[in-house]
């Protein structure tokens, strides 16, 4: 009886693995791939490209977080919009004009010849930085809702593989020029608009798309009131909105507090970067199925959390003794914790609304993230240079421990359901 259930277990799981448009899996798992690499190539080296137009060196900090959070904000006013606009139009046609519109940015940000020019690359990339919402959608369309979460795991892992090429190729590209990084990223980001353009079906059918766009559904501030508002969503959104405050603190600053702490040149903080993509590998590739067979999405997402905390504990004391170990130690514990946190995260979101409404939630999803990250930046680089280099560091165990006790409910009632 056993043997004929579990056989039974494995024949449905195969049909559902062959309802999946196989087309429509390799062209999202290529283009999250290739944005994997073209946004993390540029990571080591912008305090490199800022460094000409800053006379006073406590200042580049500041600039470069600024950089980071003019980014976020545009994406912030573009997402809810390009994901209202994918439920409507489709995601092909959306996509592939938010990756055209990185690879300019990437460019402009390259050209450079004076800081307002950088913020102008930003801002290009920011208002088509929207698309990873479109991405998201677009797998929800093609995945099985009893398969998303293994799926959004494999994006996860891909993603991991090109943000571990990435800085690694931008540091040592960077002996040629810092600017060289920004011309890959362009080229590369271009290779997908026209791979896209020839092999990327729509994943939307027309009987699921919305009939029309009203005013309400590009605005920001009313979307995220109402994706605030969808039921099981509210605690989710905003334990995610503690974690990614900090997590956007510690990208911003991440190159400088090198360069501060240890006097590293561009390849070493490459190479730290890709240790982040490395961890995603392992941890999607090995990790993530068998914690899938054991425990929810919510005990997975916590568990993330929790180790988040521990990475951000060794960082913190890698600054205040100066020892570079301590932070490769942390950077290993954070990557793993937010390797797990970001799949069971979108799982849980995606599973709360139909498909008709993918494009919202996750344009909703990803206006929060980067709310998040317009004010984690901001405050992260002022207690940088105001309280010293250990104190993002301490912001991010303090607010991820209150993100641990919004989520604990949910994780509650998973186990006692």
């Amino acid at each position: 009886m056993f043997k004929f259930r579990l056989h039974n277990e494995k024949n449905i799981e195969k049909n559902v693995e062959q309802n999946v448009d196989k087309k429509a899996l390799i062209f999202g798992l290529m283009s999250v791939f290739l944005c994997g690499i073209g946004f993390s190539i540029i990571a080591p080296v912008v305090p490199f490209l800022v460094r000409p137009y800053i006379s006073n060196p406590g200042d580049q900090a500041i600039a470069v977080t600024l950089l980071t959070s003019v980014y976020a904000v545009c994406v912030f006013f573009a997402a809810p919009g390009l994901g209202a606009l994918s439920d409507r139009y489709g995601r092909r046609p959306l996509l592939l004009v938010c990756l055209f519109g990185s690879a300019i940015g990437y460019l402009v940000f390259g050209i450079g010849g004076a800081l307002w020019i950088l913020f102008a690359g930003r801002i290009i990339e920011g208002i088509t930085g929207g698309s990873i919402s479109t991405i998201f959608a677009y797998f929800a369309d093609i995945t099985p809702r009893e398969q998303r979460t293994k799926y959004f795991g494999w994006v996860s892992a891909v993603a991991g593989v090109g943000a571990a090429i990435g800085p690694a190729l931008g540091g040592l590209l960077a002996r040629l020029g810092y600017s060289v990084p920004m011309y890959f990223g362009a080229i590369i980001t271009l290779l997908n608009v026209v791979y896209g353009i020839l092999y990327m079906p729509e994943s939307l059918d027309r009987n699921n798309r919305l009939k029309k766009i009203t005013f309400v559904r590009l605005n920001p501030f009313t979307q995220l009131v109402n994706v605030l508002s969808t039921k099981n969503l509210k605690r989710l959104l905003v334990s995610a909105f503690l974690l990614w405050v900090p997590n956007g603190a510690l990208q911003a600053v991440f190159s400088q507090f090198t360069i501060d702490t240890f006097n590293w040149e561009p390849v070493l903080i490459g190479l730290m970067f890709s240790i982040m993509g490395v961890q995603d590998i392992i941890s999607q590739g090995f990790i993530m199925p068998k914690l899938l067979l054991k425990i929810s999405d919510a005990q997975i997402s916590i568990l993330g959390m929790v180790s988040e905390i521990t990475g951000y504990g060794f960082i913190a004391a890698s600054a205040l003794f100066s020892f570079y170990p301590l932070f490769i130690v942390g950077m290993f514990i954070f990557g793993f914790g937010d390797s797990i946190f970001g799949p069971s995260f979108n799982g849980m979101v995606s599973k709360s609304v139909d498909s008709s409404e993918q494009g919202r939630i996750q344009g909703g999803s990803q206006s929060i993230q980067s709310l998040a990250r317009i004010i984690g930046p901001i405050i992260g680089g002022q207690i940088y240079v105001s309280l010293g280099h250990a104190a993002p560091a301490f912001m991010g165990m303090i607010l991820i421990a209150a993100a641990i006790t919004v989520l604990y409910k949910v994780a509650r009632v998973n186990i006692t359901a």
